[in-house]
């Protein structure tokens, strides 16, 4: 299940949430800190892991 970022843009406040692919569209989240709902997914850089060697 793949870990999603937010920002809160009341507070500022950046936390994650994890959750299946198909919620991610019609997800309502509230800010932890103030528990504002004008929540936006921040989106994060991407690194992946392999063991073939360059």
């Amino acid at each position: 299940m793949p870990t999603y970022q937010y920002r809160c843009e009341s507070c500022g406040e950046k936390f994650e949430h994890a959750e299946h692919v198909a919620e991610h569209a019609t997800v309502q989240l509230k800010c932890p800190k103030c528990g504002s709902e004008k929540v936006q997914h921040a989106p994060a850089p991407f690194v992946a892991k392999t063991t073939r060697k360059s």
